[in-house]
């Protein structure tokens, strides 16, 4: 029969390594797997709060450099920036903007999706150019993105 501090121990055992598991933690003992645990909620933390600015700053700047209500994120992942653009509506030469505003930019598109039928979605991960000089970053890109939906809108309007 187990006595009641094994059963205790084992399922301690368990949760802890569950928590490893969740948290990519490599760690050998039970105090280095609660540290990385830690580590990892801060930086779960930290990833809300950015994603909180962000969202603030956008509604704040929606009337000024988002005149369309698009909704644009750029993270940065192993291969280089995911972009997504959406917009409940569609919007006929958009993408020739936003392409532009990355060539620019020197940002390689490796993969994209585009629907422009009843909305205009655009998925895509892109590259830092090799040989760019000033390194880039996600807000950058997306401030270059905010900015080729401005253009795209003024001259949509003129038309």
């Amino acid at each position: 029969m187990v006595s009641r501090e094994h059963k205790r121990a084992g399922v301690l055992h368990e949760k802890l390594q569950l928590l490893r598991s969740i948290t990519n933690s490599h760690a050998p003992n039970n105090a280095s797997i609660i540290l990385d645990a830690s580590k990892y909620i801060e930086e779960l933390k930290q990833k809300v709060e950015r994603l909180n600015q962000d969202i603030s700053t956008t509604s704040q700047n929606s009337s000024d450099k988002n005149p369309s209500n698009m909704q644009v994120t750029v993270e940065t992942v192993e291969e280089g920036f995911q972009i997504n653009v959406y917009s409940r509506k569609s919007c006929p030469g958009l993408l020739v903007f936003i392409l532009e505003a990355l060539e620019e930019i020197g940002l390689n598109l490796l993969d994209a999706r585009v629907s422009c039928e009843h909305s205009f979605q655009l998925q895509a991960i892109g590259k830092e150019n090799e040989e760019q000089d000033e390194s880039l970053n996600a807000q950058r890109v997306k401030q270059k993105l905010l900015h080729a939906i401005q253009k795209w809108s003024e001259s949509s309007e003129q038309e």
